[in-house]
């Protein structure tokens, strides 16, 4: 009977374990097929070599919960998951606990803390340059591409020194004389003579320093010029969802069809504006939208670099918005369950991909102010 009770025990273990390592094997396939539409990138097979290029992304109000809810909606097919090195950045500000965008812009791409509302200045409201700003100092070329107005705290931070990220008259005017070789975005409004207190006009300085002012998709597409400058609307796009798409794409394919025939190489700026708008609604779907959008941009940027070899990537974001919780969802559907605590930023630390020489060094915990030196280290700069 104990013999008998031995091998029923052992033939029912046995095809367990045949059961459970079918469901293993099926479970491991199904992480292969989902790690196979995301692979990694090689990293450079030099050690030390420079960057040529450095393109910074950011996701305005991309923290963690938004990046890995396009990652679930994406169905393991996101480009977030081609970066071989990612870490986190902390944002607080000068004076605030919790950031702005005016702030977390001008760190990410000056190096330097400064008070919320500030843009290209430090507290004292003391000028700083951007790694966009210098770069042109050293010949190359620069440029930004924002789903936002041109003049929005963002693109603004990498061209303008302003105590306060509402002085739209002020900032067009450092924009029109920037020098940047590539500049597409929103807010052609503020920069009509009529709507202006000042009486400057800076569409007509633009002009006269060589720049072809472009006012639609079309015309951006069909310019020839080296210099450009183009204003998809008066004031702000609408989401990407129904219509504004694909502004982000093509934008950013034109600014590195421009900036790459520079032999000395490029600095660009590309933000996904309104993942922050949507959050700041509460709007997963229009968040999904958005982040969507964002990822098929990656895509053009992660072929670009992979392709070229000598450009640093590094994607991160100014903050988060809207406490954004994912309590459930599904995986195999892409679906999202969202939860908004807030309806404004929240402080917590957002993430940091990077690929390109120089990626090595974004990872782990750093500050925003810490990603700019790192930019210019792997550029050979100081």
């Amino acid at each position: 009977m104990k013999k008998t009770f031995i091998a029923l025990t052992l033939s029912a273990l046995f095809i367990f374990s045949a059961n459970a390592q079918k469901s293993l094997q099926a479970g491991s396939e199904k992480i292969k097929q989902s790690e196979a539409s995301g692979t990694w990138l090689d990293t450079p097979a030099k050690v030390g070599k420079k960057a040529k290029n450095v393109i910074v992304i950011i996701g305005d109000g991309m923290g963690t919960a938004q990046v890995y809810a396009s990652v679930v909606a994406q169905k393991g097919a996101s480009n977030f998951l081609r970066f071989p090195f990612s870490g986190f950045s902390r944002t607080y500000s000068h004076n605030k606990y919790t950031t702005d965008s005016g702030a977390g812009g001008t760190a990410i791409v000056t190096g330097c803390k400064t008070d919320n509302r500030h843009i290209g200045v430090l507290a004292d409201n003391t000028p700083v340059q951007s790694i966009l700003s210098k770069a042109k100092s050293w010949g190359m070329s620069a440029g930004f591409v924002v789903t936002s107005s041109v003049l929005d705290a963002t693109p603004a931070s990498t061209y303008a020194h302003v105590p306060d990220r509402k002085m739209y008259d002020s900032i067009s005017l450092h924009m029109s004389q920037c020098g940047f070789d590539v500049m597409i975005g929103g807010g052609l409004s503020n920069f009509r003579l009529e709507n202006r207190k000042d009486q400057y006009n800076p569409l007509d300085t633009l002009v006269k320093r060589g720049y072809d002012v472009t006012y639609s998709l079309e015309d951006m597409k069909r310019s020839s010029s080296n210099k450009l400058v183009t204003f998809f609307c008066e004031n702000y796009y609408g989401p990407v969802a129904p219509g504004r798409d694909p502004v982000l794409t093509e934008g950013t394919k034109k600014a590195l069809d421009i900036l790459s025939k520079n032999p000395k190489g490029f600095a660009l700026m590309i933000e996904g504006s309104q993942i922050d708008w949507a959050c700041h609604n509460n709007d997963a779907p229009y968040m999904e939208a958005e982040l969507a959008d964002f990822e098929k941009m990656l895509k053009i940027v992660l072929d670009f670099a992979e392709r070229d070899g000598n450009t640093l990537v590094v994607v991160t974001a100014d903050h988060e918005t809207g406490g954004l919780v994912l309590l459930n969802g599904s995986i195999e559907k892409g679906k999202n369950e969202c939860k908004y605590t807030t309806d404004g930023h929240s402080g917590v630390m957002v993430p940091v991909f990077a690929y390109g020489p120089g990626a090595e060094t974004f990872s782990g915990i750093q500050n925003n102010i810490d990603l700019m030196p790192k930019m210019l280290k792997a550029m050979g700069k100081q």
